[in-house]
């Protein structure tokens, strides 16, 4: 099975084409403007390197967020034409699952900026089953709250939080992920999970009722 991956939900995305088991090639790409003037011709480029047509792809992917707004609108846009065009399945992944999936540690956790002093996390076992929901808050309450196996956190850029995250902790960046969501995409494929390009949407983390009664807490560099 050969799927293709997008990831722009940040300033810094990926696109990676994955055949059965076997990475082909994950690309890093970097866009401050944005990358709906690139995408399409970078993934022209890439299947172009790997003699492999569009019609061949049995799926594409999207990382589905949280991210910036217009950033994860062009993935799963570009992954919903681009399955409707060819009649394919178009699957959805968080970017918290895929960042927890490049992790090691039987106990992981996911951390995304969210600016404003506040961050998106949550941690999953070595499965990828949620140990804690995908939430929003301020980084101080929420590495609280990490559950006290937790002996790892993957995000994009961890500067600003290596001051911050206790030493028991490996903090660890990863900045392209577009090879673990076509791996995530086509585990849940052979489950037999639905993948209607209709279907595919944004993921909207959400506060739950305690993260609502947080204070904000900046993180370091945004004070």
């Amino acid at each position: 099975m050969r799927i293709l991956a997008l990831d722009t939900t940040a300033a810094f995305g990926s696109i990676a084409l994955l055949d059965g088991a076997q990475l082909v090639e994950e690309v890093l790409l970097h866009s401050p403007d944005g990358f709906g003037a690139i995408l399409f011709d970078r993934i022209r480029q890439l299947l172009n390197r790997h003699d492999v047509p569009l019609e061949a792809i049995d799926c594409f992917a999207a990382a589905s967020g949280p991210g910036s707004f217009t950033g994860v609108r062009v993935g799963l846009t570009a992954a919903k034409s681009l399955a409707e065009a060819t009649g394919k399945p178009a699957v959805g992944v968080s970017n918290l699952v895929a960042l927890a999936a490049c992790g090691t540690s039987p106990m992981r956790a996911a951390l995304i900026d969210a600016r404003r002093g506040e961050v998106y996390g949550a941690a999953y076992d070595a499965g990828l089953a949620p140990v804690l929901p995908e939430t929003v808050g301020p980084f101080a309450s929420w590495l609280a709250s990490l559950p006290p196996k937790v002996s790892e956190i993957v995000c994009p850029d961890p500067e600003p939080f290596r001051p911050h995250v206790p030493k028991n902790i490996s903090l660890s960046g990863r900045r392209a992920i577009a090879a673990a969501v076509a791996r995530i995409a086509s585990a849940r494929l052979c489950m037999g999970e639905s993948a209607d390009p209709a279907a595919l949407d944004a993921n909207y983390v959400r506060r739950s009722d305690a993260e609502q009664n947080w204070k904000d807490e900046p993180i370091a560099g945004t004070a």
